[in-house]
């Protein structure tokens, strides 16, 4: 199936799961109430989080097929695409429960300054959160606290109490996240040990001198990860951004290779894959001390 349809507004979401819309902005659908819907794929344009409680293996996210675990949370910020590598003519029934929130409700808050910060909106699918039932719990006793609001109808108290909500389970969904990085453990140091392996033959090859340094984008894609998840991870394993990782090993290497007297300072830059030896020059200092030159002459 190629076509794909806008998902505009909280009350196209809703009409199409034949539920109600009390908000125009923001909604908490159980989806065991909501009717089959046709296998459609979305260009969102709004914020949608599902809580999954079922396998469903024909579900797509961007452009990777993902097979649901139990208690599964997604999450989909406007511009993403989601939706079901099915015929048009397949009806699909909706399963667990569904946040969905306008951008446009969230503008002029704290939430909506700080939303982009909740870097799991752009994760992979195979970077999906899998909760635990006493986490599942956490996550229905905020999406319940959102539905009571909606159901005793808005006053001016409303919006506030509903974004604080919002704000509180995704704040409550880092916590997750930090506690699935740690019971990862060992899948994560595998990710860290290709990385190294990564960089070592990156730095091996002549594609310094053709491409510059790697990027934490070309590190990510290379080992099948989106950027925001690989950056969170390098930052939670080791103390350091992906891009203080790659500086660091910049330094080692350019430690070796400065000792090598028939090569100036700017040969050695280009030769790691700085465009301008400056800039090697700049960063060199700020991470030993001392220039490379000065380095050099210690000998």
């Amino acid at each position: 199936m190629d076509k794909i349809e806008k998902l505009a507004s909280i009350t196209q979401f809703n009409a199409r799961r034949g539920q109600e819309t009390l908000h125009p902005l923001v909604s908490v659908l159980d989806q065991s109430k909501s009717v089959k819907i046709q296998a459609n794929k979305y260009l969102s344009e709004i914020y949608v989080i599902f809580l999954k409680d079922v396998k469903c293996e024909e579900m797509a996210y961007g452009r990777n097929q993902y097979d649901y675990q139990d208690e599964t949370l997604i999450f989909i910020a406007p511009g993403q695409v989601f939706g079901f590598n099915l015929p048009d003519e397949i009806l699909v029934q909706p399963s667990g429960w569904a946040l969905v929130f306008h951008p446009d409700f969230i503008r002029g808050t704290s939430l909506g300054r700080t939303i982009k910060e909740y870097g799991f909106f752009s994760y992979d699918v195979n970077e999906a959160l899998h909760i635990s039932e006493r986490e599942r719990q956490i996550v229905l006793e905020c999406f319940n606290k959102i539905k009571e609001e909606l159901e005793r109808g808005i006053d001016k108290h409303s919006k506030t109490l509903i974004v604080s909500n919002i704000e509180l389970f995704l704040n409550y969904c880092v916590r997750f996240f930090d506690r699935q990085f740690i019971t990862r453990e060992n899948i994560n140091k595998d990710i860290l040990a290709r990385f190294e392996n990564l960089l070592n033959t990156y730095f091996e090859s002549n594609q310094p001198q053709i491409a510059g340094l790697p990027s934490v984008a070309y590190c990510a894609e290379k080992l099948n990860l989106s950027a925001n998840y690989f950056g969170d991870l390098v930052k939670k394993e080791t103390g350091k951004s992906a891009v203080e990782y790659i500086q660091a090993k910049v330094i080692d290497l350019a430690q070796e290779k400065i000792f090598d007297t028939n090569k100036s300072i700017s040969e050695i830059a280009y030769e790691i894959g700085y465009k301008y030896p400056q800039h090697f020059t700049r960063l060199f200092k700020q991470r030993v001390g001392i220039s490379p030159l000065e380095y050099r002459l210690r000998k």
